[in-house]
């Protein structure tokens, strides 16, 4: 069993267009496009969090607890030890977590469509505040590969989480909110300036 995580994240322009390279590229369609709410945990005093560590409790196809140990970080790809199992029930997880002394401190949402190309796995991410693809693989050498087929400006990898993402982009408005869903950030209408990213699938200015 390989518990080991080695990603890396790219904001794209153009979903449609990456989409349709995997499909010439005759990448396999593993899971369809699925809709994901995500809680994040931590104890009252924060140290998960400041340890960089993560406790999530995800619903999509079925429920899903995963924890994450703190990352590295290798020209563009982050590693880390990833521990995830299913669970029987979404709202008996939540309350097994808060009886445990968890307090849950942000819910975040987006649509997720995977596909598999020569081992590795990429996902297609729609965020509130826009789109990305994740790459996972065997080792960076392999990412890297997979971007290139992708024509995906290696230099563009995000080394944050969609919800550090967000973190940003509330500090930069000088706002308060634990809540990253479409309905709550289509208001804000946050810029890839304000995110602190460029786009992966464009001409660098």
């Amino acid at each position: 069993m390989n518990d080991q995580e080695v990603e890396a994240k790219f904001f794209i322009k153009n979903l449609k267009k990456i989409e349709a390279r995997l499909q010439e590229l005759k990448a396999r369609l593993i899971q369809e496009r699925v809709h994901e709410v995500n809680l994040r945990f931590d104890l009252p005093n924060g140290s998960l969090r400041a340890d960089g560590r993560v406790l999530r409790l995800r619903q999509d196809t079925e429920a899903r607890l995963t924890y994450k140990g703190a990352s590295t970080l290798k020209e563009g790809v982050l590693s880390r030890t990833e521990l995830e199992f299913t669970v029987g029930d979404f709202e008996t997880a939540r309350n097994f977590l808060e009886a445990l002394g968890y307090v849950r401190f942000a819910l975040y949402e987006k649509y997720r469509r995977t596909y598999e190309l020569d081992g590795s796995h990429i996902m297609l991410d729609e965020l509130p505040y826009g789109d990305f693809i994740e790459i996972e693989g065997a080792n960076l050498d392999e990412i890297r590969a997979t971007a290139e087929r992708l024509a995906i400006h290696w230099n563009a990898a995000i080394p944050a989480s969609y919800l550090a993402l967000f973190d940003t982009f509330c500090a930069e408005r000088g706002i308060e909110s634990d809540e990253l869903t479409f309905e709550a950030v289509d208001k804000l209408q946050p810029t890839a300036r304000e995110l602190d990213i460029q786009a992966a699938d464009e001409g660098f200015s």
